[in-house]
């Protein structure tokens, strides 16, 4: 049977990484360090957290005429990646499903809003490379639209069937821009209610995708 898709454009963070608590800790610490009244509750981060990043920081309570975004991104980001991936790991069935999806024949890229050496290093960690034909990330630590990057590589790869796969408003913003399809999945930054309001299909977890995918 032919593939529903020949493409699956993966988000990575918070999609197929759960760094999600440990992204809540490193902005804690930010935050008590300047006694900002730190995130709560994982609730109270779905309702921060949004793109551009920038939004966020000024959503939690950092004051950018005190100190710049560029300067607290650079301390989240040095910050984050102190024990590397050692705080957080693959969603359960990630690989597994990665697995069937490359073994089905399915063209597979990650497409994120991490800088790019940031983002190879750590799929190095869990050795999963090998389940993606590219890795496309940003060239800063800044986590702007990732959608340029995405359409160039549409363009170049001739991609005309492809799935977007992220956990965010901004993902499915991107796979409007590349002309994808798109599929959420509310395990990861942004809550159920938020990505419903897209209007595409919203999963609970990442281990729907199969059966999404018909495989």
């Amino acid at each position: 049977m032919k593939n529903k898709y020949s493409h699956i454009i993966w988000d990575w963070n918070g999609t197929l990484f759960n760094d999600v608590n440990w992204c809540i800790e490193v902005m804690n610490k930010m935050l008590v360090k300047r006694e900002i009244p730190p995130i709560s509750n994982i609730q109270d981060y779905h309702a921060a957290f949004c793109f551009p990043i920038i939004e966020y920081y000024s959503n939690v309570g950092f004051d950018f005429s005190i100190e710049p975004f560029e300067d607290l991104a650079k301390e989240f980001i040095d910050t984050y990646h102190v024990n590397k991936s050692g705080n957080s790991k693959l969603y359960i069935n990630a690989e597994t499903v990665l697995a069937e999806a490359q073994e089905s024949g399915i063209t597979q890229i990650i497409l994120s809003a991490s800088k790019a050496d940031n983002l190879l290093s750590q799929l190095s960690e869990f050795d999963i490379t090998h389940y993606f034909d590219e890795t496309l990330g940003l060239s800063d630590i800044y986590a702007q639209s990732k959608a340029d990057i995405g359409v160039n590589y549409i363009v170049k790869s001739n991609v005309k069937n492809a799935l977007v796969i992220g956990d965010t408003i901004h993902d499915y913003e991107v796979a409007t821009q590349l002309s994808a399809d798109c599929l959420l999945i509310s395990s990861g930054h942004q809550s159920k209610e938020k990505l419903l309001s897209c209007g595409v299909p919203v999963l609970d977890d990442i281990s729907g995708v199969l059966k999404v995918l018909e495989l």
